[in-house]
């Protein structure tokens, strides 16, 4: 099965959740820098998700660069990972419009706890496919330490947020330019060995 319909598809519903963060910065009504600076909290919120969707982005991208074929199981994991990724944006405009509060910031949390989950379910499934001469089936058998502190992070993050809603923001923070690099061993592998084509 191609693989070009799956990016298509995928580029299209991060293309959208980014339109929708877009749209709920609403313009301040009056014209001074205060009023815009009442907004921080929303402006806040989107760089940080917006950050977020673009790593997924292009960690999505390298992640289909790295295989030859997909099938129904790459599918659906790649609809779970569109799924959580759709949320992004309700919980973004929830924790800002609340001033990100103790409840919001545990869900946004929760949310990219799951993003994370529905990643590496993703990547093992393209790597169980594809390991005879992919690059993912190279790689995968390799300790993906960033990947579990990712999700040990977002776990302390959730507890934190009931605590000290600042570090579980920071938690999150750390965690984005640690992924803000896409996989080094893909990167690596893919100018070893070549990337996958399309059948």
């Amino acid at each position: 099965m191609g693989k070009s319909r799956l990016e298509a598809f995928s580029d299209g519903v991060i293309a959208v959740i980014i339109t929708i963060m877009v749209l709920e910065l609403k313009v301040p009504h009056d014209a001074t820098l205060g009023a815009l600076a009442e907004l921080w909290p929303v402006f806040l919120s989107y760089v940080v998700s917006f950050v977020y969707v673009g790593i997924y982005w292009n960690n999505h991208h390298h992640l289909m660069q790295a295989v030859r074929r997909i099938n129904g199981s790459v599918l659906w994991a790649n609809l779970h990972l569109l799924f959580w990724l759709s949320l992004v944006p309700f919980t973004t405009a929830w924790m800002a419009e609340n001033h990100i509060a103790e409840v919001p910031v545990a869900l946004y949390s929760g949310v990219l706890l799951m993003c994370g989950v529905a990643y590496s379910m993703l990547a093992t499934c393209l790597a169980k496919i594809d390991d005879h001469n992919a690059t993912l089936g190279r790689v995968s058998g390799r300790r993906d330490i960033k990947g579990l502190l990712s999700l040990i992070g977002y776990v302390l993050a959730i507890a934190c947020a009931f605590y000290a809603k600042w570090v579980s923001l920071a938690i999150i923070v750390a965690i984005a330019l640690m992924w803000f690099v896409p996989d080094r061993r893909i990167e690596k592998s893919v100018a070893q060995h070549g990337g996958g084509g399309v059948e």
